[in-house]
């Protein structure tokens, strides 16, 4: 596993820098970037022909100091165009969550509320959130998109689980232990993100109000478009497309510590609670942390990822975000072609 150093402080907002609520500000490279070798790393993954290592690389923005420094897109898209957000949204999901402890509606220590586990003799009752957060609540769920076998994210996302995803989720029975066991697993983020609804009693519309309300608006974010299925539940898991930039906003709320243009999103300490490490097993490539991966680009970073190649990745040691999106696959290797690939970027940045 990579090693995850948490510690890293937060870094401030330059004063000189305007928060990017109406429009990104733009910058220059620091004197110890090395942009010829990020030019040439771009220039392979924006080659007119995608390498077959890598796949294709849709958007790729880069963010140091408050300000973009380099952004390049697709053949004819532009800032404008939306990408799938796949698993970025269970980051989205965390954000949302923070959200709720703040105004007092939610104690992450506390028992989730789910109304499939409320039986004296059901041992799920005591699952917190927490530990859904964490991906360590015991619950079964097999996370595998291709399909070899099992897949009960297929069968939640496009089957018979996607009228209600949380209900899908929160049917299936313990495999270990509360707080036993980590195993990734996107039915549990669709069950915490059905636990928000029911803590403020909006679904569907009224939900995404609240999100465009208390996230979006804020941070000037205008292009989200999350989904919801027939029950009114956010697909927290996998679904709310945005562009390039308003990604980068949604990673500018946590590289400075929920905090925007001075007023507090986020409550003290839910960033560093996101980035905590969560025990995982010994061969998992990656660190995690809550609701956020950790230690994919070297031990300071943490970072929403998504499948085929989605990413907003964070480094407070550099004040740097890097956002990518493509379609990179797991199977063929080019998803942990392109994960080194942006080490190599960050790598740039690094001096």
């Amino acid at each position: 596993m990579r090693p995850v150093d948490p510690s890293i402080p937060l870094p401030a907002h330059p004063t000189d820098t305007h928060f990017p609520t109406e429009e990104w500000s733009g910058g220059s490279f620091a004197p110890n970037v090395d942009s010829s070798r990020l030019t040439a790393l771009l220039d392979k993954a924006f080659a007119k022909a995608p390498p077959e290592e890598l796949g294709e690389t849709h958007a790729f923005l880069a963010v140091q100091n408050g300000r973009i420094v380099t952004e390049r897109y697709w053949q004819d898209a532009g800032p404008a165009d939306t990408w799938p957000s796949w698993s970025v949204a269970k980051s989205i999901t965390h954000a949302l969550i923070g959200i709720l402890v703040k105004d007092g509606l939610i104690d992450i220590h506390a028992p989730a509320n789910v109304p499939e586990w409320q039986a004296d003799d059901d041992a799920r009752k005591a699952i917190t959130l927490d530990q859904l957060l964490r991906m360590s609540s015991g619950l079964e769920f097999a996370e595998d998109y291709v399909d070899a076998g099992v897949s009960h994210v297929i069968e939640m996302l496009f089957g018979s689980g996607n009228q209600d995803v949380a209900a899908y989720a929160a049917n299936f029975p313990l495999a270990h232990a509360p707080d036993s066991m980590w195993s990734y697993s996107s039915g549990t983020t669709n069950i915490v993100a059905r636990c928000a609804a029911r803590a403020i009693g909006r679904t569907g519309a009224d939900f995404e109000a609240f999100m465009r309300e208390r996230l979006f608006e804020p941070l000037g974010m205008k292009s989200p478009i999350p989904k919801f299925d027939p029950a009114g539940t956010f697909i927290g898991s996998s679904f709310c497309f945005c562009t390039a930039r308003d990604f980068a906003r949604f990673g500018l709320l946590y590289l400075r510590d929920g905090v925007w243009e001075g007023q507090r999103i986020l409550p003290e300490g839910w960033v560093d609670y996101a980035r905590t490490p969560t025990p995982v097993p010994e061969d998992e490539e990656q660190a995690y942390g809550a609701h956020w991966w950790l230690g994919m680009c070297g031990a300071d970073t943490f970072s929403a990822n998504g499948y085929r190649g989605q990413f907003i990745i964070l480094a407070p040691a550099l004040d740097l975000i890097v956002v990518r999106h493509g379609n990179s696959d797991e199977e063929s290797g080019q998803g942990e072609n392109a994960r080194a690939w942006l080490s190599d970027v960050i790598s740039c940045f690094r001096g």
